[in-house]
């Protein structure tokens, strides 16, 4: 878990995000850095355990205080004092792991340590800013899902609206069927008498167009001929002006004859361009009757697409008296079913009625049972009654008797505060006892060391007498 994939946070900073955005009111001006960090009170981390909780899991204060109903206990009161904590280890262990914390322990709750708490709390306030910045895009994707909802619910309404406007246009009714009839047939015979006239107009303009062709394609070739004999002469003349001496007078009849020639010429250049603008006058009315033969083929595509419309309607009209056809069989299948199904109705009408009556037979004896559960049940409650009157007797007596032992310690704790100060006292008493005795006692011994002195005094004075005498 070293290598985790959240910041680890400074104390001093856990402290101000707790206040800032966990806690509130008192709980957050209340809170000190020494009540979750070095020697922590549990009620102070516990309580921060569970408003994260309630923050990030939506988990609500009764469910820390909750007994788990898949569990049968004789004396739920006795596990009072350790649900709130046994809970909220429960629902810390479901949140760490998606935290990225999967070493939680239950010491963690009970003892915990400085360094574990930071981590967790770290691991927590990353997991708390990540969830809260995805809620702001979650909330906009939720917003643009409704209006989608919405926009699709609109466009799905206008789509049935078309659908049904679309079935009440196809549908034909039949009061007019006669009239479709008529109109049909003479559909019909307009198309035929169209396709007849377009066919002729159409062959004939086929004809006229390619005779119009062939006859611009000859002029335009004698047109070419005569462009390139005219230019074929004049190179000549040049040529042979260059090169001839000839008689004025044959020069001349030579020029008249070549002015004639010319005026030939010129005179059937002359009509060839009549014949040619003419003819392009008559390709240049082509693309009106081509708009004209356009407007006539889309009468007819739309007369064919009458027709096919028509043709499916009565196809559908013919589907419909089949299926009426059907319908009418079905009918007369389900009268026979309907008679046989009131056979059975009856038979099993009979049945009911002897199934009611065990009904009601196993109904008494099911109540019977239940009375008797019942009593077993009070006799139960009754009998958890007095277990529970006499918990509250025990409880009763552990706690006078924890007051007792606390009154026995507190009395003690004064003796053994009195013996103290007495033992105090005697051994002040024993210390002056033993300073006057030790006074005594040289006192005596110096005394003692005169008295000796005198009494040898005296039996030196006694041997020097006794020897002098």
């Amino acid at each position: 878990m070293e290598t985790m994939t959240f910041p680890r946070y400074s104390p001093d900073d856990i402290i101000s995000y707790l206040r800032s955005h966990v806690l509130e009111g008192a709980e957050a001006r209340n809170l000190v850095k020494s009540d979750v960090f070095g020697n922590p009170k549990l009620e102070v981390l516990h309580l921060i355990y569970l408003r994260i909780l309630q923050k990030v899991c939506g988990i609500r204060l009764v469910h820390a205080y909750m007994m788990p109903l898949s569990v049968e206990i004789m004396y739920p009161q006795i596990h009072e004092g350790f649900l709130p904590v046994c809970n909220l280890y429960i629902h810390m262990e479901h949140l760490l792991p998606m935290c990225r914390i999967s070493d939680f322990q239950f010491a963690d709750v009970l003892n915990p340590k400085t360094k574990r708490t930071v981590r967790f709390l770290s691991g927590i306030l990353n997991f708390v800013n990540f969830s809260e910045f995805r809620h702001e895009a979650y909330l906009e994707l939720q917003l643009s899902y409704k209006s989608d909802m919405e926009k699709s619910q609109h466009l799905e309404a206008a789509n049935q609206e078309a659908v049904l406007k679309l079935e009440k246009l196809n549908t034909v009714p039949f009061e007019h069927e006669a009239e479709i009839k008529k109109l049909t047939e003479s559909i019909r015979e307009l198309e035929q008498l169209l396709r007849q006239d377009y066919h002729r107009k159409q062959t004939a303009l086929q004809e006229v167009t390619s005779q119009k062709k062939t006859d611009i394609a000859e002029g335009t070739q004698k047109l070419n001929e005569c462009k390139v004999s005219i230019s074929t002469l004049k190179e000549e003349q040049e040529q042979l002006k260059s090169k001839i001496l000839r008689n004025p007078e044959e020069q001349k009849t030579d020029n008249e004859l070549m002015k004639e020639t010319i005026k030939k010429l010129k005179r059937s250049q002359k009509a060839v361009t009549e014949k040619y603008e003419g003819y392009r006058d008559i390709v240049e009315a082509l693309p009106s009757w081509k708009v004209e033969l356009q407007l006539y083929q889309n009468k007819m595509e739309i007369q064919e697409a009458n027709m096919e419309r028509l043709a499916s309607i009565l196809s559908e009209a013919r589907n419909l008296e089949n299926q009426f056809e059907s319908a009418q069989i079905e009918l007369k299948k389900a009268n026979t079913d309907e008679m046989s199904l009131k056979r059975a109705v009856t038979a099993k009408h009979e049945k009911l009625a002897t199934a009611e009556i065990q009904r009601k037979k196993i109904h008494e004896d099911i109540e019977q049972q239940q009375c008797t559960v019942v009593e077993f049940f009070n006799k139960v409650q009754e009998k958890r009654g007095v277990v529970c009157d006499k918990v509250v007797v025990i409880r009763k007596e552990i706690k006078q008797k924890k007051d007792k032992i606390e009154q026995l310690k507190d009395d003690a704790e004064a003796k053994a505060k009195k013996a103290k100060e007495i033992r105090l006292i005697l051994k002040a008493v024993l210390d002056k006892c033993h300073e006057s005795l030790l006074k005594a006692v040289k006192t005596s011994a110096a005394s003692r060391a005169e008295k000796i002195n005198e009494i040898r005094e005296g039996l030196f004075s006694i041997q020097s007498s006794g020897s002098s005498s």
